[in-house]
């Protein structure tokens, strides 16, 4: 008879779907991106574009280091591992909203439009110069700074934490599926109490005293 077949915790349905949020909530801030007004934030507004600036990365980097806390705990509370992706996805278009309201000022050289400024902001992330976009103006070179910094900081500390996490879930199903076919090998065979060293079962008559 072949042996019962046991799944990991989170394998099946559950396991495929779980990052279904983070694809979700990606293309939420692409479309976003992409259709909100940003013509708001510029030249022709300047206190409000750093104010909304400033403090959209003061409440990212502070959610981002709430759910590094919670990773390193241990904690089983939410999902940090869904929220640190989507909190990087999410500094990222904020910077790149920063780039493209300063492209307006004339602060950018070859950036025109949101893609290119996302583009660029991706492109900084992963400290990989083209060339073919670069900041001309004082005010752009302190935002490219500021990013860099941010980078090093927060996203590096969030990027590590849920390579951390995944890891964790990856050793525990490990752990669980190693426990799991023990148990089927010790129910399938003979078992013994703890401490009882004798034999499995009595020896057969022809071996008897």
């Amino acid at each position: 008879m072949d042996s019962p077949r046991f799944k990991m915790p989170g394998s099946g349905l559950r396991g495929q779907w779980v990052w279904l949020p983070v694809l979700g909530g990606v293309a939420l801030l692409l479309a976003g991106y992409f259709t909100l007004p940003l013509e708001i934030f510029g030249p022709h507004r300047p206190a409000l574009s750093w104010v909304v600036f400033l403090c959209a990365l003061a409440l990212l980097a502070a959610l981002l280091l709430r759910q590094v806390r919670l990773v390193l705990a241990e904690s089983d509370r939410g999902r940090p591992g869904v929220v640190i992706v989507l909190l990087i996805c999410l500094s990222l278009v904020v910077f790149a909203t920063a780039y493209l309201g300063l492209s307006r000022d004339g602060q950018f050289s070859g950036l025109d439009t949101r893609t290119d400024a996302l583009y660029f902001t991706v492109v900084t992330l992963a400290t990989i110069g083209y060339g073919d976009i670069h900041p001309s103006g004082q005010e752009a070179r302190l935002v490219v700074v500021v990013q860099i910094a941010y980078n090093f900081v927060f996203l590096a500390a969030g990027a590590s934490a849920l390579t951390r996490r995944v890891r964790g879930r990856a050793a525990t199903r490990i752990r669980s599926r190693g426990g799991q076919a023990h148990g089927a090998r010790a129910h399938g065979g003979h078992s013994r109490p703890p401490g009882d060293d004798g034999p499995l079962s009595d020896p057969p008559a022809r071996f008897r005293p």
